[in-house]
């Protein structure tokens, strides 16, 4: 009896877990993020998305993509980049890495395709900047399917 009111407890107390980012400027006018609001009465909430498109690569590295290439411009700092090869590794998928911080020619065709913030991935022809699990399999699976 006393599990079973225990158990109910947990259900109706628990929260979903969820982060929301928001951005403030302080007295100098500085702007900050953060996942509180700041002290100023102007902290705005940011919806953030994981940007996920066609892209047209027009480029000399265009021609080392197929239809299931997987390359990536990333860097060796990068945390999402990092979770990125994770993911690459466990689930056996060969991708080709470019680090736009080493490799100069790499940084030029990053920059020549618009490249903001890394990684970006590319699978095919579909271009995905930034990494998460689910709209990566969502990405890599439109293309190789």
């Amino acid at each position: 009896m006393i599990i079973r009111h225990f158990i109910c407890l947990l259900v109706f107390c628990s929260n979903p877990a969820y982060a929301e980012i928001y951005k403030w400027i302080d007295h100098t006018g500085r702007i900050h993020f953060g996942d509180a609001p700041g002290q100023s009465q102007q902290a705005q909430r940011v919806a953030v998305e994981i940007n996920t498109y066609q892209s047209d690569i027009n480029s000399d590295s265009s021609s080392e993509l197929n239809q299931s290439s997987v390359v990536m411009y990333a860097t060796s700092w990068c945390g999402y980049c990092r979770k990125a090869r994770k993911y690459f590794k466990a689930n056996d998928i060969a991708y080709t890495e470019y680090d736009i911080e080493k490799d100069m020619s790499a940084k030029r065709r990053y920059d020549a395709f618009g490249g903001r913030g890394v990684p970006v991935i590319f699978a095919g022809n579909r271009r995905m900047n930034g990494f998460s699990e689910t709209g990566f399999k969502r990405l890599y699976d439109s293309v190789v399917n």
